[in-house]
């Protein structure tokens, strides 16, 4: 089977498609078939957009490319805070004089 990406818009428009075609009586398997789609897919779709317009769904696949976008700041940020207080612990520490003892 062909694998193909669908769109969050794509994606509910087929799901109102597959709520329209249960209405009229066909079972799952039908609906999937006639989507094109897995039934597995077809599933994790509903849970994931079922009820949503085709606006949410846009608004949140936008949100989750933000929110990636920000995790990996945030991530980028924390190595180098960290780095620089490792390199501020090593040179902000006193060292003992080097040579002879006291005399």
């Amino acid at each position: 089977m062909k694998r193909t990406r669908h769109s969050a818009e794509q994606i509910v428009v087929k799901l109102c498609e597959s709520e329209a075609m249960l209405a009229a009586g066909r079972t799952v398997a039908q609906v999937v078939q006639a989507l094109g789609v897995s039934e597995q897919t077809y599933h994790r779709w509903r849970e994931q957009y079922g009820g949503m317009k085709a606006d949410e769904a846009r608004r949140l696949k936008e949100l989750e490319v933000e929110n990636a976008r920000l995790k990996k700041a945030v991530a980028d940020l924390t190595i180098d805070n960290q780095i620089l207080k490792e390199a501020n612990d090593y040179l902000g520490k006193p060292h003992r004089p080097r040579g002879g003892g006291a005399s």
